[in-house]
């Protein structure tokens, strides 16, 4: 399998959209960063495949997945930050960016 060089979460509840793209490599694997803002999408020893922001802080992890992958799993994922929390698919796409969400 080749390695993506980006991908995007689909929020479950309303289709919300977040793109990230490859960036250079963290612990041995691909990074990725979130186009409109400071997420990295990586993996760590400690804690697998992973989303966190730019202080360190972990906010989603795959479910159903070990996160040892080389990739990122294609699989859902669940956010959380203070009280919230939402699942996403992660998706991967051959274009180079999914369409725009509409206003």
């Amino acid at each position: 399998m080749t390695t993506p060089a980006s991908f995007t979460f689909v929020r479950h509840i309303d289709g919300l959209r977040y793109h990230f793209e490859r960036y250079g490599e963290h612990n041995g694997r691909p990074a990725y960063r979130r186009t409109d803002g400071n997420v990295w999408c990586v993996w760590s020893p400690s804690d697998g495949w992973h989303c966190e922001i730019a202080d360190g802080l972990v906010t989603a992890h795959p479910l159903n997945s070990h996160g040892d992958e080389p990739d990122p799993p294609a699989t859902v994922w669940r956010s959380f930050k203070d009280d919230r929390s939402y699942l996403y698919d992660l998706r991967t796409s051959t274009l180079a960016h999914d369409p725009p969400d509409s206003a």
